[in-house]
């Protein structure tokens, strides 16, 4: 048989593998997740860790009320990798997902079925109203389970948490008794959406949208002091709908991101509220239109504006006769966020009684108590003496029909106005039809009135001994922050310190029925300022909590339940009962104390290794932690907070359902797999704003892609490898022992990596290591050898390594691609019990660090990257086909060449032969300007072409087996 026809196809050492390289993972993922399921992989993990040092990542409670959007698998994903590697680098790793079941959402959506059936919320007994609640709630909470699941989440799904059950809410009525009788609880007020006709505060969910006429005035803030000289003599213009709030004003704000001007009036109707050489300070952008209102045509702009800071104002009913002084105090004049330049005059006025933006921005500067003012009474009458408006009404008992625009209109609107007329205040007024809040019981609108609420003091000393960290909630909470916890990024400190440092007390009461009561009880006739206004009674709170332990929180609303639980102990008839819930928030972060500190499988100290949660967190979950445990347990309940940022559309912009720009996690399931979505959030820097879309899915999955072949080729060359194969590291070649000593520098890298929650710091370490130094060069080295040597030293050797990468890289990715991993393990180790997840990374051998050997091959590296870039020219050129055509000369110094001398250099470079030379190169030579003293001279290879390795070599066709080479040869005997 002549040389050229022999076919040594079959004498190869080909991979051998059943793994594909499509994944089919939408199909494949549920069989995984239904054998984890039977097998009890969660179960087997807390067996196998018994002993080891506990590690808990505290699940920040979703609401149970709808699908998971984006945000919901970001968060749970990141939470998976958490406690996976802390599993697998030898932690017991515990995971207890929960859920917020309280709360108005739910609430609302019992009460809209009830309407729906023509019954009215207020006839339904409380009990049997929550009840409902709790069933709608169980709902939701079975359909995330599935959904959280589905993205391959690992935890004690048969035992999540609640904060609806039972247990839970015995502990939350616990937690709050303890801010009961440790003397920081308090009755105060703050703005809430109020109905004058109905005379109750309502939620955002009570209340419907409808057009509605309303007044539109502009009034004159006249300059009081600046430093401004642009400023002095001018009078800054606000806008308002709710003319009846200018009693109440305390300041005027304004945006440091507008352009304003200093406008001058050149010309004026007679009869104007605005007449000429006044000079007004206005937006840019609005200030044509807001002289158009007052009927000023002619206004020439002065100056910029400049520098407003310093700058206070008058109000326009100051020192009016018969004021009595109400308002001459100066009204403050700074900037805030939530002032835009779309309408109005580019200035707000605040009345922090009456308007959320307003109360947040004076309550995170700390001056609520110079800016809250009390002129509502509840039926939205301004209090008696009131000067000028006392007794004037908001709106009337019942609508006028004959006002068919704002048949509710009372008469507090129109008495302000003509004041301001009066005391040359009024700029402009009209009249503007627009979408305003209305009670959905009365359909009557609604305002924003401050109320007595029950608060926690951050700044009065709890007296309760655990003082380590402070005497007051606020100093406890902002010392925990600094010496307690670590947060990832450092901003999350930043953003939490000083939402803390500036913060007010605590709102922790609603007028809702569904949730934990406020389990307390007021002397009646006493003020709440009074000592003994609070029922503080150890045997009370016991019987309370046994009652709740028993049977709920609806034990409160059971009849005969104040006195069940007052007993013989207390006069019934000198208490009331408290029949406000506490804030949701107040539930969720009392979360540590029934599930950290009463679990078994909760945590050994009752404190959580980890939060991880939305930058929103910071003013949530985080904050009402932080409150609460630092009122109970004296410090934060967390040693560690990791937050994520939002996702955003391929365009950065924020996901809607009115922009149709949402991307569901099911959608990405069905037409990816849950792997594709877990490795988009691993390659995702999830500290900042980050995007997904349609293409960077693609990415992702091509990124996928590349990493399923590497694997695929481990599994292949790896088919029949047995211990008996084995090489010891001392027995490799340099090559093998090179790798060995960049996986000791990765393990190193992944478990750090790990440790600091920088999930996409590991996935690039492993991913690049695994196509750049594997694929692209050490497989692409080892095919030969692999492929083709006998049982020999070196296929031994570089076998042993591929087992020992293996094992590492699946592990190292596990917590990553979940799904994957389990089936290239399973690939390797079938068995009824077998699973990647219930592993450990390997322990790495201090020996394989060889820092000599790497620098060593870092030099052969780099020559090798000349030499190939001079093959790569000449098969652009078209010069050769492949590599092993070539036998090149490579000029090097004298010290290089030695090197050189140890490695098979033309094994490495895949050439057919290679020669070295410390002579002057060419001046024609190859070379790279990023590589010093390196240049490269092609040569073909010279010999014939071995028909089993393809190499190019003189020995070809001189052996016992027709047209192979040496090694072949010996290979083939």
């Amino acid at each position: 048989m002549c040389a050229e026809t022999t076919d040594y196809k079959d004498t190869l050492n080909l991979p051998r593998t059943d793994f594909p390289m499509r994944a089919g993972l939408p199909k494949r993922e549920p069989d995984w997740l239904a054998r984890w399921a039977q097998i009890g992989v969660y179960e087997k993990l807390r067996a196998k860790a018994d002993g080891r040092k506990p590690f808990t990542l505290h699940d920040g409670p979703p609401y149970a009320n709808g699908h998971l959007h984006i945000g919901h698998a970001l968060n749970k994903i990141l939470k998976d990798m958490v406690v996976r590697s802390h599993q697998m680098m030898g932690r017991d790793a515990r995971y207890i997902p929960g859920w917020d079941c309280h709360g108005l959402p739910i609430e609302w959506k019992i009460e809209e079925q009830y309407r729906n059936k023509g019954q009215n919320k207020d006839d339904v007994d409380v009990v049997d109203f929550r009840q409902e609640c709790r069933k709608f709630a169980q709902g939701w909470v079975d359909i995330q389970r599935d959904e959280f699941k589905r993205l391959g989440i690992t935890g004690n799904w048969d035992e999540p948490y609640l904060t609806m059950n039972f247990h839970a809410e015995k502990v939350i009525a616990e937690e709050f008794q303890k801010f009961l009788m440790n003397g920081t609880l308090y009755q105060g007020s703050k703005p809430v959406m109020w109905s004058p006709v109905e005379q109750t505060a309502l939620a955002e969910a009570e209340v419907e949208y409808a057009d509605k006429e309303s007044f539109a005035i502009w009034v004159k803030f006249p300059v009081r002091e600046t430093n401004n000289a642009a400023l002095e003599g001018a009078s800054v213009v606000i806008w308002t709908t709710t003319p009846w709030t200018i009693p109440s004003n305390k300041a005027v704000v304004y945006s440091e991101t507008i352009s304003y001007g200093v406008y001058e009036v050149s010309d004026a109707p007679e009869d104007n509220w605005v007449r000429k050489g006044e000079r007004y300070i206005l937006a840019d952008k609005q200030a044509e239109a807001v002289f158009a209102k007052a009927r000023i045509e002619q206004f020439t702009r002065v100056s910029d504006a400049g520098d407003m800071s310093g700058t206070s104002l008058s109000h326009p009913l100051a020192g009016a006769e018969g004021s009595d002084g109400e308002w001459d105090d100066a009204r403050d004049f700074r900037a805030a966020p939530f002032v835009t330049e779309d309408e109005g005059t580019g200035f707000v006025h605040c009345a922090p009684s009456h308007g959320m933006d307003e109360f947040e921005l004076y309550r995170d500067l700390g001056m609520l108590e110079q800016v809250i003012t009390y002129n509502v009474m509840e039926d939205g009458s301004l209090r008696a003496d009131l000067p000028f408006f006392g007794g004037a009404k908001i709106l009337r008992d019942k609508p006028n029909k004959k006002n068919k625009n704002n048949p509710w209109e009372g008469d507090a609107n129109t008495a302000v106005m003509s004041k301001l007329a009066e005391v040359d205040g009024l700029f402009a007024r009209g009249v503007i039809k627009h979408s305003y809040p209305h009670s959905w019981r009365s359909k009557a609108p609604v305002i924003y009135r401050n109320t007595p609420q029950w608060f926690a003091a951050v700044d009065k000393a709890v007296g309760d001994g655990k003082d380590q960290y402070g005497t007051t909630i606020r100093e406890r909470a902002l010392r925990s922050i600094d010496e307690l916890v670590t947060w990832t990024p450092q901003t999350g400190r930043n953003r939490l310190y000083s939402m803390i440092e500036a913060r007010p007390d605590w709102v922790l009461s609603r007028q809702r029925a569904w949730g934990v009561p406020l389990t307390c009880f007021t002397k009646k006739g006493a003020l709440p300022t009074d000592p003994d206004f609070l029922l503080r009674n150890e045997a009370v709170n016991a019987r309370v909590l046994e009652a709740f332990d028993a049977d709920g929180a609806d034990a409160w609303y059971a009849d005969g339940a104040k006195a069940r639980f007052l007993g013989n102990d207390v006069d019934h008839d000198a208490y009331d009962q408290v029949f406000d819930i506490l804030d949701v928030w107040f539930d969720s972060g009392s979360t540590h104390a029934f599930v950290l500190r009463d679990r078994p499988d909760g945590s050994e100290d009752g404190m959580a290794d980890v939060y991880l949660e939305g930058t929103d967190q910071h003013r949530g979950w985080f904050h009402s932690s932080m409150l609460q445990a630092c009122g109970t347990i004296g410090h934060a309940p967390y040693r560690a907070v990791v937050t994520h940022a939002f996702t955003l559309d391929a365009k950065g912009e924020k996901m809607s359902k009115s922009l149709g720009n949402t991307i569901v996690p099911e959608q990405v399931v069905k037409q990816y797999g849950a792997d594709i979505l877990r490795l988009w959030v691993a390659t995702t820097d999830y500290k900042h704003d980050h995007r997904i879309g349609d293409e960077i899915l693609k990415g992702v999955a091509d990124s996928y892609r590349r990493l399923r072949n590497t694997l695929r080729f481990m599994l292949g060359s790896l088919a029949d490898f047995t211990e008996a194969d084995r090489v010891e590291p001392a027995d490799m070649p340099e090559l093998e022992r090179w790798l060995l000593h960049r996986l000791s520098e990765l393990d190193e890298q992944v478990r750090e990596g790990y440790a600091k929650y920088d999930f996409q710091g590991v996935f690039q370490a492993v991913f690049t290591f695994a196509t750049l130094e594997l694929s692209a060069f050490y497989f692409d080295i080892r095919k030969d050898a692999l492929y083709c040597d006998g049982d020999t030293a070196r296929r031994r050797a570089s076998r042993t390594v591929l087992d020992i990468l293996f094992h590492r890289l699946t592990k190292w990715l596990a917590p990553m691609l979940t799904f994957t991993m389990e089936e290239v393990w399973l690939e390797r180790f079938p068995g009824d019990d077998s699973s990647v997840h219930l592993e450990d990374f390997a322990e790495t051998p201090a020996a394989w660090r060889d820092d000599a050997l790497a620098a060593k091959w870092a030099v052969v590296r780099q020559v090798r990257r000349v030499v190939t870039g001079a093959l790569e020219v000449e098969r652009t050129n078209k010069v050769i086909g492949a590599s092993l055509e070539a036998a090149p000369t490579v000029f090097v110094t004298a010290d290089v060449a030695k090197v050189l001398e140890t490695v098979s250099f033309d094994d490495l470079c895949i050439t057919s032969g290679i020669n070295v030379s410390t002579d002057a190169a060419p001046a024609d030579a190859f070379a790279l300007d990023e590589v010093a003293d390196v240049a490269v001279v092609f040569a073909r290879a010279e010999g014939d072409k071995c028909q089993r390795c393809w190499k190019i070599l003189p020995d070809v066709g001189t052996h016992t087996h027709e047209g192979v080479c040496g090694r072949c040869d010996a290979a083939l005997s």
